[in-house]
C-alpha cells in the first residue's frame, strides 16, 4: 500500500510541475485556427463579418516560469463580407507579446503587445484592389490560452487571440476604417 501511494504521489508530482519552464526554455508552436474578422470606424458595422482561416507557427523565450516573450509569424485574413460585397484582406502578422504563466501548474497563459502586419493580397468580390489598402497595418494583440501537456516535450495549445487595428486601412479617403478581429486556434507546442 505504501508503495501504490508513494508512486501515485511521484506520478501527481510530476504532472503537477511538469509545464513550469526554466529561463532560457524555448517552446514552438504551429498552430491553426478560425477568425473573425470586421471593421470599425466611419459606416463600419460589426455585423458585416468576415469568417476564415488563420495559420502560423509562434514562439516562446521563457525569462523565468511566469514570464515569456512570444512572437511568430502568421497568415490571418481579415476584412468584411456585407450582403452586397466581399472584402478579403490577407496580411503576414509578426505579433511581439509578452506572454505571462499563470496558474499552479502555469498552464494558462494570458499574452498582450502589438502586432505588425503586412498586406499580401486585398480583394473585392475577387478583384485585386492592393492598391487601395494601406501596406501596413499595426495593432494591439491579446488572448488567453491553456496547454493540455501530452508529455514533458509536447503539449496541445487552445487559445483565443484578438487584434484591435490601430492604423486605418484604406489609402487616402476622407474614412477611417480599421480591421478588428478574433480567433479560436489549436496548436502543437514543442518544447525545444
Amino acid at each position: 500500500m505504501k508503495k501504490l501511494l508513494f508512486i501515485a504521489f511521484a506520478v501527481t508530482s510530476m504532472s503537477i510541475f511538469a509545464q513550469a519552464r526554466e529561463k532560457g526554455t524555448i517552446e514552438l508552436t504551429p498552430h491553426i485556427g478560425y477568425t473573425t474578422s470586421f471593421w470599425t470606424g466611419d459606416n463600419a458595422n460589426s455585423d458585416d463579418s468576415r469568417n476564415s482561416l488563420r495559420i502560423g507557427a509562434s514562439g516562446d523565450y521563457f525569462f523565468n516560469d511566469r514570464w515569456s516573450l512570444r512572437s511568430g509569424i502568421i497568415y490571418n485574413s481579415m476584412g468584411v463580407d456585407d450582403s452586397f460585397d466581399e472584402i478579403a484582406l490577407n496580411y503576414i502578422n509578426i505579433p511581439v507579446n509578452a506572454n505571462w504563466h499563470f496558474g499552479s501548474t502555469r498552464k494558462w497563459n494570458l499574452n498582450f503587445g502589438l502586432t505588425a502586419g503586412f498586406l499580401a493580397s486585398a480583394e473585392l468580390d475577387g478583384n485585386d484592389v492592393k492598391d487601395f489598402i494601406e501596406n501596413f497595418q499595426l495593432g494591439i494583440s491579446y488572448g488567453i490560452g491553456y496547454k493540455l501537456e501530452i508529455t514533458e516535450n509536447f503539449s496541445l495549445l487552445f487559445d483565443l487571440q484578438a487584434l484591435v487595428g490601430l492604423t486605418d486601412i484604406i489609402v487616402e479617403t476622407a474614412f477611417t476604417n480599421q480591421n478588428v478581429g478574433s480567433s479560436l486556434n489549436i496548436g502543437a507546442v514543442f518544447k525545444l
